[in-house]
C-alpha cells in the first residue's frame, strides 16, 4: 500500500510497468468532464473509473481485494477515509472471488484507516485488503485499474 500527494508519483514509477502512463493520465486529465463510470485508456491494461457519489462512513464502507488489478485511487473533491488490512491477517471472505469483477469481500475489521484529501492517491495491490469510499459527504475520485500482469 502506498499512500502520497500526486505530485510526489514519479518516485513510485518503478514499482510497476504501468505506474508511469497511469499517473500521467492521473496528472494531465481533466476529470471535471468525465462521468461516472468506467473509461478505457488502454484497452483491459488500464482503465479509470469515476466515483462521483456520498461516502458511506467507515461502517457503511465494503473491505474488498483484487487479483488481476492494482487500484491507484486519487481524490479529486471531498476527502475519503479508506481502511486497509494486509491479505494475510483476513480471514472471513463474503462468498467466493468474482472472476468477473475482479472481486471479494471480507467482514475482517480494518487494521487502520486512511484519510485521503483532495490530490492525494492511494495504491492498492492484491496482497492489500481495503474499504474504499469511507469518508462522508460528496466524493469525487478517479480509480486507475492497472493490469497486474503488463503485456
Amino acid at each position: 500500500m502506498i499512500l502520497d500527494r500526486l505530485s510526489a508519483a514519479d518516485r513510485y514509477v518503478a514499482c510497476h510497468p504501468g505506474f508511469a502512463a497511469a499517473f500521467q493520465f492521473l496528472r494531465t486529465t481533466d476529470f471535471s468532464t468525465f462521468s461516472a463510470g468506467k473509461h478505457q485508456v488502454d484497452g483491459e491494461r488500464m482503465f479509470v473509473v469515476i466515483n462521483r457519489e456520498p461516502g458511506r462512513g467507515h461502517e457503511g464502507a465494503k473491505f474488498e481485494s483484487h487479483q488481476r488489478y492494482i487500484d491507484i485511487q486519487l481524490t479529486l473533491g471531498g476527502t475519503d477515509e479508506m481502511a486497509w488490512r494486509p491479505l494475510d491477517l483476513c480471514s472471513q471472505p463474503v462468498g467466493a472471488f468474482n472472476d468477473q469483477k475482479d472481486v471479494v469481500f471480507y467482514q475482517d475489521a480494518a487494521e487502520t484507516w486512511l484519510t485521503v484529501p483532495p490530490g492525494t492517491f492511494a495504491v492498492f495491490f492484491p496482497q492489500d485488503v481495503h474499504a474504499p469510499l469511507g469518508g462522508t459527504g460528496d466524493l469525487f475520485k478517479a480509480v486507475m485499474k492497472v493490469a497486474v500482469d503488463w503485456k
